[in-house]
């Protein structure tokens, strides 16, 4: 069984922080034209889009990992959590957020920055997006390497409480 990871959740702009790598929402095509991955190219170059959309296009529930430009950061790792149906599936979201911590041990990723993803469209709930976030992020099942922790980044006050009414929830079914 994994050993327990730090998770944190802050509010801000993910390109700021100073994490191995970020994980944010990607279209099946991989173009960063919503949410926090429109925020990471903007602050991190273009160079950043252009090494993605050449890895694509994916299907939902995947994800591929680029170096993060100028920002802080060493990567970033595009999830497809949302297909362009816009249906909003669990399990997709799931296996996107699983795929994304695949990265983990080849990348030697020992801290790890999530957006909320599924929201950028409308598709899924701020607090259906953080419940299975904060759900993939504590569930003990497989052997897949974790980093040492990770930061919720939410992008506003409504993202903020949703995540951190999530974790709460999940501490108390440790408990």
């Amino acid at each position: 069984m994994a050993a327990p990871i730090e998770i944190d959740v802050w509010q801000g702009e993910i390109a700021d922080l100073e994490v191995d790598a970020l994980v944010v929402a990607a279209s099946e095509s991989l173009f960063m034209t919503a949410g926090a991955a429109a925020s990471v190219k903007r602050h991190g170059g273009d160079a950043i889009e252009r090494a993605a959309v050449a890895q694509g296009p994916v299907h939902p529930g995947e994800a591929v990992a680029t170096e993060a430009g100028t920002l802080a950061a060493a990567y970033v790792i595009h999830v497809v959590g949302v297909g362009h149906d816009r249906i909003a599936e669990p399990e997709r979201l799931r296996a996107a957020i699983r795929a994304a911590f695949e990265f983990a041990e080849p990348l030697h990723l020992r801290r790890m920055a999530f957006a909320l993803i599924g929201v950028e469209h409308g598709v899924f709930s701020v607090a259906d997006a953080a419940e299975i976030l904060l759900e993939e992020l504590t569930n003990p099942s497989g052997q897949r390497q974790l980093p040492e922790s990770i930061v919720v980044a939410t992008a506003n006050a409504a993202e903020m409480q949703a995540a951190g009414e999530a974790q709460a929830r999940r501490r108390a079914r440790v408990t």
